[in-house]
């Protein structure tokens, strides 16, 4: 026992002293933040189908992770394909015209989806299209808004703080009902 607590205080001392050095850094590419590897390229979905068989968005909700923000888009059935995107701008469903959306990055999220049903009734219907959720706090997240939904498909606009890596994947639940979920880093 005198010899283990001989030779740790000698390892202990050379290593104050400065004797023991570090290895060389390595020139290896840093580790990714939080060990994401996601891009910020387009990511699609290209489902086939007819409108009349696509699901319909029922709602839009966020949520906050460690190293992430989340967006669902709930369907009410399987998901139809979808494209997300970084734009210049994010433009309305039908006209056109470009969506006001604070942040300094805007991504596009198209569903094939529509939030109506064959009747043209609503089956989404935020209380406020232009902040269809709070993300007040967020650290990625800088607003969301409704840019329509226009024969068959429904848009998203996604302001976020920057241009930052994200992924898209669909989970299916609750019950017949499925998500589209958008993930977007809070940093590269």
């Amino acid at each position: 026992m005198k010899k283990f607590r001989a030779l740790l205080m000698a390892v202990l001392l050379a290593a104050g002293a400065g004797l023991l050095a570090p290895g060389p850094a390595s020139a290896a590419a840093p580790e990714p933040y939080c060990g994401l590897v996601w891009g910020s390229l387009m990511k699609t979905d290209d489902s086939t189908g007819t409108v009349a068989t696509y699901p319909r968005v029922i709602n839009v909700r966020t949520g906050q992770h460690y190293c992430f923000d989340r967006m669902v888009i709930d369907h009410s059935g399987s998901v139809a394909g979808y494209t997300v995107r970084y734009v210049d701008k994010v433009v309305q469903d039908g006209s056109g015209f470009t969506v006001p959306l604070r942040g300094q990055a805007f991504l596009q999220v198209t569903v094939n989806a529509p939030a109506y049903d064959d009747a043209g009734q609503s089956t989404y219907n935020p209380a406020d299209k232009k902040e269809l959720t709070n993300v007040t706090g967020y650290q990625t997240f800088r607003q969301l808004v409704d840019a329509g939904s226009y024969e068959g498909y429904t848009t998203v606009g996604l302001g976020v703080r920057g241009r930052l890596p994200f992924r898209v994947f669909t989970l299916e639940g609750p019950g017949t009902g499925s998500r589209l979920v958008i993930d977007v880093a809070h940093f590269w």
